[in-house]
């Protein structure tokens, strides 16, 4: 009787990456653009950052780049430091593709992502497929690759008082 072959002896290796991440909200007055998976969301205020703050791209980053563990890239602070100005007010998409790119020349596939907006407001549903259709865009995958759900804390914490937003990520690569 013939068995199938253990996962450990075919030739497909399979890492798993978390990413994490949390930005506040600016002032009203300091004009910045609320981007959300490469999505200009109509609200009253963006997000703090030294990049365009996409606390959802930063996220998956984060998680791609757990998966992989690429020497001197080991997460977006490392590869994209907010010390350095080439990335103030950054496209985190076009970030996003750089980091892509790294994965293709490591001979990692992406095999999934999936994610989670944290805010109390805006209501984020009406913008779900286009942050995935962006996301799958900079990342060479189909959008069926990509999962996106939002939430709120139920005025819970500093998400649920309308401080600020967080979103998590998992990616699974193979390589």
């Amino acid at each position: 009787m013939a068995f199938p072959v253990s996962f450990s002896e075919q030739s497909c290796q399979q890492r798993v990456g978390l990413g994490i991440d949390v930005h506040a909200f600016a002032p009203v007055e300091a004009g910045r653009a609320l981007v959300l998976g490469g999505v200009t969301i109509p609200y009253p205020r963006g997000l703090e950052g030294h990049s365009d703050a996409d606390v959802l791209v930063h996220a998956v980053m984060d998680a791609l780049l757990g998966a992989a563990r690429l020497a001197d890239a080991e997460d977006i602070g490392a590869l994209f430091p907010d010390t350095d100005p080439a990335y103030k007010d950054a496209n985190s998409l076009m970030m996003l593709s750089t980091v892509a790119e790294l994965l293709t020349v490591a001979a990692y596939r992406i095999e999934d992502i999936d994610c989670v907006l944290i805010a109390q407001a805006p209501r984020l549903s009406p913008y779900r497929e286009q942050m995935r259709a962006n996301i799958a865009h900079a990342l060479h995958i189909q959008v069926e690759q990509v999962g996106l759900k939002a939430t709120t804390t139920e005025h819970l914490g500093f998400e649920g008082r309308g401080e600020g937003i967080s979103a998590h990520a998992l990616a699974l690569l193979s390589f």
